[in-house]
């Protein structure tokens, strides 16, 4: 089982399979558009904006289990986030990340990286890093800017699928195969 075993609601009422996103590094995020942490967005988009043609893709999945930080509706939150950070990454319909009700792709993603609280999400903007094969590689606390997850995607995106890397340009992989000089 990998992430792209699951189906999730856009803000626009469209299914969307995870599988859509094969052999795409993924940054899976709970957000609120009320929450101390909502200017992460702009970091969120910066991240998005640096690394989507090279295969990254960052889905944000609005949550209103802490402290009704996402009280709005699926339109409303989406208006929010293009209006005041101009995002252009996927916003899902809003979801429950922990509890009985919690979407099976957070219940998953919390199974394969648990954090301080356990199992549990313990606010907005955890964030979960995805390989290119779909299992989860690192999971960060809501305190941790995106732009210092920036390194760790640009490993991932280094690595093909199979686990190798792809060598810089004018430099050699771990397996000695040379990169392209630009």
């Amino acid at each position: 089982m990998n992430v792209y075993d699951f189906t999730a609601q856009l803000s626009d009422g469209k299914t969307q399979k995870l599988s859509d996103y094969e052999g795409k590094v993924l940054l899976i995020v709970n957000t609120a558009s009320k929450c101390g942490f909502t200017p992460q967005y702009k970091g969120l988009q910066g991240l998005y904006a640096k690394f989507k043609k090279r295969g990254f893709e960052l889905l944000a999945f609005p949550c209103d289990q802490f402290g009704h930080q996402e009280p709005g509706t699926d339109r409303e939150i989406l208006s929010f986030c293009e209006v005041n950070f101009g995002i252009e990454f996927p916003l899902f319909a809003k979801i429950e990340v922990n509890g009985d009700g919690a979407h099976p792709l957070f219940q998953y993603l919390k199974s394969q990286k648990s954090g301080l609280l356990g199992g549990r999400i313990k606010w907005n903007f955890t964030k979960f890093l995805v390989n290119r094969e779909g299992r989860v590689v690192h999971r960060y606390a809501p305190i941790i800017r995106p732009e210092r997850i920036a390194g760790a995607i640009e490993k991932e995106l280094a690595r093909k699928a199979s686990g190798s890397t792809v060598a810089p340009s004018g430099g050699t992989n771990k397996l000695g195969i040379a990169g392209r000089r630009s």
